[in-house]
C-alpha cells in the first residue's frame, strides 16, 4: 500500500479509557459553535504545555488550535475546545507523546503515559474511533478464522508442490468466502452513516476494496457532499470519487506513455484493436511475482489470437526491473518511469497497492478490474474461446 493514513497510527493506541474533571476555562455554549470535551489523565506530567493540533494538508502538516490545561494536584485535564471542522487532530503531550484523534461530534476521553511516545494510552468516547476499531477487529477475527488458516496452509502447500490447478481453487473459494465477509462490512457502514471513522476505512482501501465496491463509495461520496461539506478531508474524498469514475468499467482507460527497457517510449493506446491487461507490478512485490506465471501462461495462449500485456512497473532501479522481467520470463511490452509510487502512470491511475490490472477492450474501453488466477483465465476464455 502507498499510502498509510493516520488509520494504522491511532488504532496503536485503542483500547477503553477513564477521564477525570476539572477545568479553569469558562463554559461555553454548545450553540456558540462545535464545541467538544477532552478529558483525561496523565500518569507522568512533564515541563511544557498539553497542545491540541490539527492535521492539515497532503503532507499532514500540524498547526496548534488550543492548550490544555492539567490540575497540578490530580493531573487530570477537562476542557472544551472549538473544533472548527471535523478532521484528525494530535493531542500533543508536553513533545513526549503525541496520541491522534478523530475530532468530529463526541467528547472524547484520553489516558495517557505523558513520558515517552510509546507509552501507555487509552482513548475512549469517539464513536468515529471506535468504528474503526469494530472494523478492524472484524477484518482480524476473518482472517485469523480457522476456516482462512487452514485455506492459507493448503494454498502454501499446492504453491510449493507447483499445483497451479490447485491454487487457482484455492483463489477462487478465498474471493467467495471474502465476498460474504465484506458484506458484512459494507452493512456496518451503512449502518455507521456520515462519519470519519468510515472516511479513514475507505480511503485506506486495505478492508474494503475500492474498485471492487465502487459503488459504495460512490453512495457514500454523495452522502458526504451534504453531510459534512466543511471537512477537508471528506471534500478530498469526494475529489478522489470524482477520479475513480475515469476508471470506472465502461470508460475509455487514460493512455500512459512510458520508456520501455531499451529507453523508447511506448503508449498503451499502440496496442488498440486487442484485448489488453494493463499490469502494474514490481520486483520487489511477492504478489505480483506470484500472480506472474499465470499471466505467462494467458499471454502464450491468448497471444496470436489478440490478447496483449501492457506491463507498468513501479521498480526504483533499472536493473531490478530488467532481472524481474528475464527470471518471470514477461516477454511483452513492458514500460517504467523507474519512480516507484510516483509513477507518473500510477498518480494517473490512482494506483495505491499492487498488482493492480485492468482489463482493456480493442477500443481501449476497461471491461475488467483486478482480475487474478481463474478469474482472468475465466474472462479471457469468455472472449476468445476455450481454444
Amino acid at each position: 500500500m502507498k499510502r498509510i493514513g493516520l488509520l494504522y497510527f491511532i488504532l496503536v493506541l485503542a483500547t477503553s479509557c477513564q477521564s477525570g474533571a476539572g477545568s479553569d476555562k469558562p463554559a461555553q455554549d454548545q450553540t456558540d459553535g462545535n464545541y467538544i470535551t477532552l478529558s483525561g489523565t496523565v500518569g507522568y506530567p512533564q515541563e511544557g504545555l498539553i497542545l491540541l493540533e490539527a492535521y492539515q494538508g497532503a503532507q499532514n502538516i500540524t498547526t496548534v488550535v488550543d492548550t490544555l490545561l492539567l490540575d497540578d494536584a490530580t493531573y487530570k485535564f477537562s476542557e472544551r475546545v472549538l473544533v472548527d471542522k471535523p478532521g484528525y487532530y494530535k493531542l500533543n503531550f508536553y513533545n513526549k507523546q503525541a496520541i491522534n484523534l478523530i475530532l468530529h461530534k463526541d467528547d472524547v476521553e484520553i489516558k495517557v503515559d505523558g513520558n515517552a511516545q510509546n507509552g501507555f494510552a487509552q482513548i475512549t468516547g469517539s464513536s468515529e474511533y471506535d468504528f474503526i476499531k469494530d472494523v478492524q477487529g472484524m477484518n482480524q477475527a476473518f482472517q485469523s478464522s480457522d476456516e482462512i488458516q487452514e485455506l492459507n496452509k493448503v494454498f502454501m502447500e499446492a504453491n510449493q508442490a507447483g499445483d497451479m490447478a490447485k491454487m487457482d481453487e484455492l483463489r477462487g473459494k478465498y474471493l467467495q468466502m471474502e465476498s460474504e465477509f465484506k458484506k458484512d462490512i459494507i452493512a456496518r457502514i451503512e449502518q455507521e452513516g456520515p462519519s470519519l471513522g468510515v472516511l479513514e476505512i475507505l480511503r485506506g482501501g486495505k478492508i474494503l476494496d475500492r474498485d471492487k465496491n465502487f459503488d459504495v463509495y460512490l453512495t457514500y461520496a454523495e452522502l458526504l457532499k451534504t453531510e459534512l461539506p466543511n471537512s477537508e478531508i471528506a471534500q478530498e474524498f469526494v475529489m478522489d470519487v470524482e477520479q475513480m469514475k475515469s476508471l470506472a468499467v465502461g470508460q475509455v482507460a487514460p493512455d500512459i506513455a512510458l520508456p520501455n527497457p531499451e529507453g523508447t517510449i511506448v503508449s498503451l493506446s499502440s496496442l488498440r484493436g486487442n484485448y489488453v491487461l494493463v499490469d502494474f507490478w514490481a520486483k520487489w512485490c511477492k504478489p505480483c511475482r506470484m500472480e506472474n506465471p499465470n499471466v505467462v501462461k494467458m499471454y502464450k495462449k491468448y497471444n496470436e489470437k489478440g490478447f496483449e500485456v501492457f506491463g507498468v512497473s513501479l521498480d526504483r532501479r533499472r536493473e531490478d526491473w530488467i532481472r524481474a522481467i528475464e527470471e518471470d520470463q514477461l516477454h511483452w511490452t513492458q514500460v517504467s518511469d523507474l519512480k516507484y509510487w510516483q509513477s507518473e502512470a500510477a498518480q494517473l491511475y490512482n494506483v495505491t497497492a499492487i498488482p493492480f490490472a485492468l482489463l482493456l477492450d480493442p477500443d481501449g474501453r476497461i471491461i475488467g478490474k483486478n482480475l487474478r488466477g481463474r478469474q482472468l483465465e475465466d474472462k479471457l476464455e469468455e472472449i476468445f474461446g476455450k481454444g
